[in-house]
Parts: structure tokens; C-alpha cells; sequence
């Protein structure tokens, strides 16, 4: 991303003029020095280690495939190796496209992909149709998704649960690790509570710690059961109030997404300097290589700048909260 973006970005920003101006300096010199600079890795568990941001499906959605091709390549290329996709995402279209766009690069590739069904034979039948559409033998992590009812929990964990193809997979060499996707903190700490997974994936959001208290007691549960964080919702800014605003600048987006450069750089490192391994961007192409440039230039929150970020999140209205 040119430098002269970052510049106007930054004399146009609302949050935190003296931290952000500071920041920007950081940035705009790191650039300049360094404009190739590769993205960040962190452990995930055992020895694998994952770029700090990684590449959700949704981005190739709508996407002619010579795009996603491109597309996937740069991300590589920018040192992205972590991949998330599911079977909803457009319905199969990310699966399916991003079995092609990848392919080339599937031995370097921690490849992550999810099932919605909560019962064994269904997720059977999900598993091994994703194994064939994203042209591979195997997925590094393979996640319960959008698990939002305790229902839920007491089937995929119960006889005939989803959890048994999981851990069936697991054996058979077609699944590296389990994990779990959630956007319900009660639901999370019971998944959590209840069996061994390697990896949560749940929404880390700076408004949504200030001002729906939702976040913290998943991250202090994580480092008590040592299982790795993955960041959903870190440039998730409020719900959109005017429908026809997002249908026309961020389609792929349900909440209104954060794409002022600075403003973004906050809230992602935000989310960066908690306790997680990496973050999924929106699906939104344009969002999403504005995480990716970032997180190349990453450096933690000061205590100073956590708190201003937190204040200027008063009047806005969290897309999660407890209670």
C-alpha cells in the first residue's frame, strides 16, 4: 500500500490524535524502509506457527477465478499462510474457488474449514465434500462452526455428535486439529470446559471488550486451558445503520467494518496484542489488505493507547455483548 495512503489516513483520523500521530510516524518509516516487509508469525500449537493475520474465504466470493488466483498468490507471497474457509461461505463459492487459488501452495499452507452440522453422519458427508472441493487430503484444523446454543454443545459432544467424526477424522490423518468457531462467550466456556480443543476461533473486538464486556473472560479461559486463540471481528466498528450504504461500499460485510487506515490500525493491534496467535479480517477485499499491510508493521498497544482506544469506543454500539 503507497505511502501516501498512510499520509492521508492519517490527518483524516477521529481516534487518538498524539498516540496515532506517534504511531504513524512508526509506520510511514517502516515503510519507506521496507515496503515488502512479510507478516508476523506466531505459535499456534506444537511447532506450527501461523501468520498473525490470515486469509478468510470470503474474500474470493464474487470473485471471477483469474482474481482469486491473483489474489491468493499476493497473500502468499506477503507471507499469509494461515487460510480459513466453510462450506456457507457464498454458498460454496469460497470452497470451491479457493481450492483452485491454493492448490499450488497447499504443502505451505495451514488450511482451516469448519462444518456447521451437529450430528456425526452430517458432518461426515460435510468433511469429506470440503476435502474434495478445496482439492486436498487433509485439513490442519477443522472447526465446529458458529456454535451458538447450548443445545447445541450437548449434541455435538453426545453420542452421535458431531465430535465423534472429529475425532474419527483425526485418526484417519484427515484432520491435524479440532477446534470450534462461536460468537456466544457462555457457549465458548462451556465448549472449553468440556473437551481438549486445540484452537477457539471467537470475535476479539475492542468495542465489544468496552462496551458489551464480551471477550475477556473467553481470553483469560484460553490461557487457563492453553488452547490457542484465533480473532474473529477485530475491524468490526458497529452495526450498519443505513442497509443501503452497505450494499453499496462493503457487501460482504453484515456490521459496518472499519476502513479508516488509522482507525484500523488501532483496533487490530488492539486485538493483535492480546493474548491470540492470529486474526481473520473481513471478507471485504479492500479491508482485508489494509489488516494485511498492517499487521506487516505490527507492534503492540501501550498501556496509553489501550485506554484511549477503549474510551473513544463510548458511543458506539458493540456487534457482541453479554447480558
Amino acid at each position: 500500500m503507497k505511502r501516501r495512503l498512510f499520509l492521508k489516513a492519517a490527518s483524516a483520523s477521529a481516534v487518538g490524535t498524539a498516540i496515532s500521530t506517534h504511531y504513524w510516524d512508526t509506520i510511514q518509516a517502516a515503510l519507506a524502509r521496507d515496503a515488502d516487509k512479510s507478516i508476523p508469525y506466531r505459535l499456534y500449537k506444537d511447532s506450527t506457527k501461523l501468520s498473525i493475520v490470515g486469509f478468510g474465504g470470503i474474500v474470493v466470493v464474487g470473485q471471477p477465478q483469474a482474481d482469486a488466483n491473483r489474489e491468493v498468490a499476493r497473500a502468499i507471497d506477503r507471507g499469509v499462510n494461515y487460510f480459513d474457509v466453510a462450506p456457507t461461505y457464498g454458498n460454496g463459492e469460497a470452497e470451491e474457488k479457493l481450492g483452485i487459488a491454493l492448490k499450488p501452495y497447499r504443502k505451505s499452507a495451514f488450511l482451516a474449514c469448519k462444518t456447521q452440522k451437529r450430528d456425526a453422519a452430517g458432518a461426515r458427508t460435510e468433511l469429506e465434500n470440503s476435502l474434495r472441493v478445496l482439492n486436498t487430503d487433509h485439513f490442519d484444523l477443522y472447526q465446529l462452526h458458529a456454535m451458538s446454543k447450548m443445545e447445541d454443545v450437548d449434541v455435538v459432544l453426545g453420542p452421535g455428535g458431531a465430535l465423534e467424526t472429529f475425532l474419527k477424522a483425526r485418526k484417519e490423518g484427515k484432520v491435524r486439529y479440532i477446534g470450534f468457531s462461536a460468537h456466544n462467550e457462555d457457549v465458548a466456556l462451556r465448549l472449553l470446559d468440556e473437551f481438549p480443543f486445540d484452537s477457539v476461533l471467537f470475535p476479539i473486538n475492542y468495542v465489544c471488550f468496552a462496551q458489551g464486556n464480551f471477550g475477556p473472560r473467553l481470553l483469560k479461559k484460553v490461557k487457563e486451558k492453553n488452547v490457542a486463540c484465533l480473532a474473529l471481528k477485530s475491524l468490526a466498528y458497529t452495526r450498519w445503520a443505513d442497509k443501503e450504504k452497505r450494499r453499496a461500499n462493503h457487501p460482504k460485510c453484515w456490521y459496518q467494518p472499519i476502513s479508516d487506515l488509522e482507525k484500523a490500525s488501532l483496533a487490530l493491534r488492539f486485538t493483535l496484542s492480546e493474548n491470540i496467535t492470529a486474526a481473520i479480517p473481513p471478507g471485504d477485499e479492500k479491508i482485508y489488505r489494509i489488516a494485511e499491510t498492517l499487521a506487516a508493521q505490527f507492534t503492540p498497544l501501550s498501556p496509553a493507547e489501550r485506554k484511549s482506544l477503549l474510551a473513544s469506543s463510548t458511543n458506539l454500539a458493540p456487534i457482541f455483548r453479554n447480558g
